[in-house]
């Protein structure tokens, strides 16, 4: 184990100990229990103490990730360490890029793993042998486990059932290319170009259809889109609010309608379920390590705590998406648990994961020559 995540273990399990011995049993459900193998003697305590004062300074971590999801995430990880965070939020992959000669970030945490895949094959991201990584499946981490995933999604559409039923709806992404669905009530809503989630489900349609077909697929969708917004949030709102009737989002953003107080009237479609389609478009979220970040020993204490049970959860946090490791335990509100659907349950894409990473820069292309524009203008 690191020696610096190892001294952040300790401290963290001693206290915590001392804290149950006062007050009883008020664990929280998502909380690993301490491997008692773990707690040291007073001589190691002793030596963690000295460790710890070792574990100073900050951290640069550069995010794609909503700041919402990702701000108590970060504040938990100085109280539990000492160490500072210094976070750029809303960032672009793009921007490591430009900062080669002049590395600032030590981690980029990314919505999309073909960002993460495309800064790696940049030679911007460091393989190490991260303490826990193995928690990771092969399929979601590089082959030197430079980047990984922590939280998976789908994509399909969310509609509002006041305005069109699941049987209206459109089953398959290739069911767009009828322009039919451009005079549903309100019309459908789908994201910039540039946005990760759209980037991610071109790479896929892509690598399933060819960029011809995928070409035609854009320009289709951009001139019958009734709305083109910044992000997931925007179109989960609106068609909750009946301004559309369906949009193309990730799952996760149906999970966070189901919870707004009014508006709520939803359903989801996960597309390309039949036996001779495609399967849903899967994506995840998770973190890189970048090379030569000016802090990197802290960068790899972050990433191995990172790696522990309790905060892959809090990973997840308010986005309300689905655990890699759904057996670590995360929790969902009462109103979404019932929509909760395991990936195991859906047909998804017969494409590795990683290979968003090989289409990433070529699909932004590819986007902007096809007419639907990377940022709003």
């Amino acid at each position: 184990m690191n020696k610096t995540l190892k001294a952040i273990l300790f401290a963290i399990l001693a206290l915590g100990l001392v804290f149950a011995a006062g007050c009883g049993n008020n664990e929280d459900e998502n909380t690993a229990e301490p491997d008692p193998s773990e707690v040291g003697s007073g001589q190691d305590e002793q030596q963690t103490d000295e460790e710890v004062v070792e574990l100073d300074g900050e951290i640069v971590v550069y995010s794609a990730r909503n700041e919402r999801f990702v701000q108590a995430l970060l504040d938990k990880f100085t109280a539990d360490t000492g160490i500072e965070v210094q976070a750029l939020h809303d960032a672009n992959p793009l921007q490591v890029v430009e900062e080669a000669n002049n590395v600032r970030a030590d981690v980029f945490i990314s919505n999309d793993l073909g960002a993460l895949g495309y800064l790696h094959m940049e030679g911007l991201l460091q393989g190490y042998d991260f303490d826990g990584i193995d928690s990771i499946p092969a399929d979601f981490r590089a082959d030197d486990n430079a980047y990984f995933a922590i939280s998976a999604r789908s994509r399909g559409f969310i509609y509002n059932k006041d305005m069109i039923t699941e049987d209206e709806m459109p089953k398959s992404i290739e069911e767009l290319f009828d322009p039919k669905w451009a005079d549903v009530e309100g019309g459908y809503a789908i994201t910039r170009g540039g946005n990760g989630g759209m980037i991610g489900h071109i790479s896929a349609l892509r690598y399933e259809w060819g960029d011809e077909k995928t070409a035609e697929w854009i320009e289709v969708v951009s001139e019958n889109a009734a709305a083109i917004t910044q992000g997931h949030g925007d179109i989960r709102r609106a068609v909750g609010a009946g301004e559309h009737s369906f949009g193309l989002v990730n799952n996760y953003y149906f999970h966070q309608q189901l919870v707004e107080p009014d508006n709520n009237n939803v359903g989801f479609i996960y597309l390309d379920q039949e036996a001779d389609q495609m399967g849903v478009v899967a994506n995840a979220a998770g973190a890189g390590l970048v090379k030569d970040g000016p802090n990197q020993e802290n960068a790899i204490a972050f990433i191995e705590w990172l790696l522990l049970p309790e905060n892959q959860v809090m990973f997840v946090g308010e986005s309300l998406e689905l655990l890699i490791n759904s057996d670590y335990g995360a929790s969902y509100p009462a109103e979404v648990e019932p929509h909760i659907v395991d990936f195991n349950d859906l047909k998804v894409q017969d494409m590795p994961i990683k290979e968003l990473g090989n289409y990433f820069q070529d699909t932004r292309a590819l986007i902007e020559q096809s007419g639907l524009d990377l940022e709003l203008r």
